[in-house]
């Protein structure tokens, strides 16, 4: 069957549900896209410890795809990955807030280093260098690099943090301004002074901090992927990615502070 033909044939499945409530449409639907919400729980997976397991992601994300299923309009010149894949993973986050699965120590240690970027990024006027951090946090560059290890999974929820209504479906994340320009202006409609503000935070990061997030959230790539491009460990990717999430939630949390 030609790519065509399954467009034409699928859209007739939305139609069948939208329109008539077929259960076996709806059925047929789900069984389309669970690959999707297999997709991606294995890539928030990524950045968390083994202990949580990667069948409970999907579980939480099932829910998500039901969701989608339900609110999506077929009719609009939109994809349904790229609507689904937000609420599919907003409901994998939600699940793991449930869980409660970050000791507070971790939190802790999250805080003081996101807090210690942050206020340095005032002080210094420009981000800080990784050195420059661990000196501020008086430790050795060895353990700096095992704390961005440790706290790495916390930071799964700044990239879903909403920047406009939290139930709009037209509501921005941080995540979505890395692959802004594949975005239509049907899927995002935020406040344009916001997108500014962090566009120009992500411009601020190092080429390098770019291109891993480049890399891991527009072209998908595995973060081991990623280290193979950038000749560099799997962990030393993850550990650029955490820090560069901890620059651009204190920039976002200095533009709140100015907007108040």
């Amino acid at each position: 069957m030609t790519a065509k033909r399954e467009q034409e044939k699928l859209n007739e499945i939305w139609r069948e549900y939208k329109e008539a409530k077929s259960e076996e449409a709806r059925n047929l639907l789900v069984e389309e896209y669970i690959p999707l919400v297999k997709y991606v729980a294995g890539r928030l997976a990524i950045n968390l410890p083994n202990s949580v397991d990667v069948g409970d992601l999907e579980g939480f994300g099932f829910f998500g795809l039901l969701d989608a299923i339900e609110k999506f309009d077929y009719t609009r010149n939109i994809k349904f990955e790229t609507y689904a894949s937000t609420r599919i993973r907003g409901a994998i986050l939600d699940g793991l807030r449930s869980m409660d699965w970050v000791p507070r120590s971790t939190r802790a240690k999250a805080r003081e280093l996101e807090d210690t970027i942050y206020h340095l990024t005032n002080k210094l006027g420009r981000n800080p260098a990784d050195a420059e951090i661990a000196a501020a946090l008086d430790v050795p560059m060895e353990r700096y690099y095992e704390l961005l290890d440790e706290v790495r999974g916390v930071n799964l929820f700044s990239l879903d943090e909403t920047l406009a209504a939290k139930d709009s479906d037209d509501s921005l994340h941080m995540l979505d301004l890395v692959s802004a320009d594949d975005q239509s202006p049907d899927e995002i409609v935020v406040q344009s002074e916001t997108v500014d503000e962090l566009a120009r935070a992500i411009e601020s990061l190092s080429e390098r901090e770019q291109l891993v997030l480049s890399l891991y959230y527009d072209d998908e790539l595995t973060l081991k992927e990623i280290g193979h491009v950038l000749n560099v460990s799997e962990s030393r990717v993850s550990q650029i990615h955490t820090k560069v999430i901890m620059t651009l939630r204190g920039s976002f949390k200095e533009f709140e502070k100015r907007r108040d």
